[in-house]
């Protein structure tokens, strides 16, 4: 078996003697015949909260930053019928919520 000796920056290091993971990935060198690690410099992920447009008795409207969610939950042990009239209130009720939005945004002179 052979060694290969690494070269490792010092943020590595310190991660190594907590006995964390480095991710990343190897190189080697012939003419150093020394081994370089570069790590991967990952972000963590942000993104902007969602923003309640409406709050329904069923359920919610929501604004992302690229999308408009809309979520409705009805009890199963109604009937098909009742199910079907409160998914009718709640669309009468997000739609009004939109266009309340919409006019707000406009500004009349």
């Amino acid at each position: 078996m052979r060694t290969i000796k690494i070269e490792v920056d010092d943020n590595s290091y310190a991660r190594m003697l907590k006995g964390l993971r480095v991710e990343g990935t190897v190189g080697f060198d012939p003419r150093k015949k020394l081994g370089d690690l570069n790590a991967f410099k990952r972000q963590p992920r942000r993104h902007r909260k969602n923003l309640l447009l409406k709050k329904t008795p069923w359920g919610w409207l929501k604004a992302s930053f690229e999308r408009l969610k809309r979520y409705s939950s009805v009890p199963s042990d109604l009937t098909l019928a009742e199910q079907l009239a409160i998914f009718d209130e709640e669309n009468e009720l997000i739609k009004a919520a939109l266009i309340e939005r919409e006019l707000n945004k406009i500004e009349f002179c």
